[in-house]
């Protein structure tokens, strides 16, 4: 019986082969031999999830047409992957994509470094912070001391609780969205949220616009629900929106949701302006779809004299084309896993409905803790403790970055927890397995992307400050030397961890 799961058509993993950046070879730089060149090129694909384990390759006479090389280049670099570990065959069954024993799958996504490994690698992965201390604390025992009422109930609030529900309603409306109880939705996270507008909205082969770059775990959750992604570039550096692009992809592709990320979106950190946002709602409500914004770091502004924009939702009065996903994952704390939906009433109703389905309800501690927040003023005051620290660790790491890494080209956001690294011609996902080897792990480029675009950048976390901030751009730059001296990968050697 065959071994893969799936199959990679030649034509796709060409494509994907062909979105990888090479530094051109310096004086005396030695290239790779091309079947070499193609071995690292499928390899470094596994190792960043974007080529499944377990699939199936191309016949070897169909990728050697498919990139215009010889056959004997295709079969040596199978060979070579196959001494490797990273490939299997069976006469009659083809090969397959594998990872060497005693190494960890790829996940696919951008998860949390372990723990244990914290102590030796410096984790650039994550866009997100240690909890703003005391008020984790203080919200939680505020939870336990509102818990007792609700312990003696069934606990199962599809909708959420009517007190985190009202409060959250308010909480529009003192931004000037009139906003009732009935069009919030608590949900475990905004992935929760988004995931449960995907279901709803997006079956499997709908077509969903996405901005491009765009946040990668958002855009692996589309992927596995079998949606077809259809990427609009954003503008030039922090310049936001394209909204001419916007408006030519929403009437030839029809797309039946488009997600966005008005406020410091990740990874490039712009901000829309008003404008932007008022163009785009009324594109998507022309072409059909409909528009869900995510406002997750929406209060993450860390420059003075910041004038925030009207939510995307103020520019929708009817209510008929734009969702709101809300949370305290940024904001607040990764760990505080609430977030929320504001839609029409008939959405929320028919978000609630199918919830029986998936996950019943949200934890009720923890929308206990997270209404204390909002209810006695903590919530303000640790999203100032945020702002701060974030603020800080920007300055450091902007200031560390452009001192080692003086050909890396960004531009500095005024909020948000993100910095976009075009990485001085060097392929991102080469340096994110060359920090592996030197102790500093950070994403790559094609996370953000669709088809294996941004090759050329990294995402760069205001996770930390100081000292840390310091070796971590160090660290990059040693990586950056090991990729342009061309021994980042080819050695035979898997990387310690997988970037994730």
């Amino acid at each position: 019986m065959a071994q893969w799961t799936s199959a990679m058509g030649a034509a796709q993993l060409a494509r994907l082969l062909n979105s990888q950046q090479e530094r051109p070879a310096g004086p005396g730089t030695r290239r790779p031999p091309a079947y070499r060149a193609l071995a690292d090129g499928i390899r470094l694909l596994v190792l960043e999830g974007r080529v499944p384990v377990a699939a199936r390759l191309p016949a070897e006479r169909e990728l050697a047409l498919a990139l215009s090389v010889s056959r004997t280049t295709v079969a040596a670099a199978y060979e070579a992957l196959r001494a490797e570990g990273f490939l299997e065959s069976r006469r009659g069954a083809g090969s397959w994509t594998a990872v060497p024993a005693g190494n960890p799958l790829p996940a696919r996504g951008l998860e949390p470094l372990p723990p244990e490994a914290l102590g030796s690698v410096i984790d650039l992965g994550c866009a997100a912070l240690p909890a703003p201390e005391p008020w984790l604390t203080r919200a939680v025992q505020g939870a336990l001391e509102e818990l007792p009422p609700y312990a003696h109930t069934h606990g199962d609030y599809p909708a959420g609780l009517p007190v985190l529900r009202s409060m959250i309603a308010e909480r529009y409306t003192a931004r000037g969205i009139p906003t009732m109880p009935e069009q919030i939705m608590v949900t475990t996270g905004a992935m929760g949220a988004i995931d449960a507008i995907c279901h709803l909205f997006g079956g499997r082969g709908e077509r969903i616009a996405v901005e491009s770059p765009s946040y990668a775990n958002i855009l692996q959750l589309m992927r596995e629900a079998g949606a077809r992604l259809v990427p609009v570039a954003m503008a030039e550096g922090l310049g936001g929106w394209d909204v001419d692009r916007w408006r030519q992809v929403l009437r030839e592709a029809a797309p039946r949701i488009a997600y966005v990320v008005a406020d410091f979106h990740n990874p490039t950190g712009a901000l829309a302006d008003d404008d932007q946002r008022r163009r785009l709602v009324d594109a998507a409500r022309s072409a059909g779809t409909v528009l869900v914004a995510d406002e997750t770091m929406s209060e993450l502004w860390l420059d003075d004299g910041v004038e925030m924009p009207r939510p995307v939702c103020g520019f929708d009065p009817a209510g008929s084309t734009v969702i709101t996903v809300g949370s305290a994952s940024k904001a607040f704390w990764a760990g505080m896993r609430i977030g929320w939906v504001r839609a029409a009433p008939d959405v929320i109703r028919s978000l609630v409905a199918a919830r029986a389905y998936a996950d019943l309800g949200t934890p009720v501690l923890e929308q206990l803790a997270v209404n204390w927040l909002f209810s006695t003023g903590g919530w303000a005051q640790a999203v100032d403790l945020r702002r701060a620290q974030a603020r800080e660790n920007r300055d450091a790491l902007v200031t560390a970055v452009r001192r080692e890494l003086p050909t890396w080209e960004f531009e500095v956001p005024q909020g948000g927890l993100t910095l976009w690294v075009r990485a001085g011609g060097l392929s991102g996902s080469r340096l994110a397995e060359a920090g592996e080897r030197v102790g500093v792990r950070v994403p790559s480029g094609p996370r953000f992307g669709v088809d294996g675009a941004f090759e050329g950048y990294v995402r760069l976390p205001f996770t930390v400050g100081g000292a840390v901030a310091d070796e971590a751009a160090v660290r990059l730059a040693a990586a950056a030397r090991l990729v342009e001296a061309g021994v980042s990968g080819g050695s035979g050697e898997s990387p310690r961890t997988f970037v994730a």
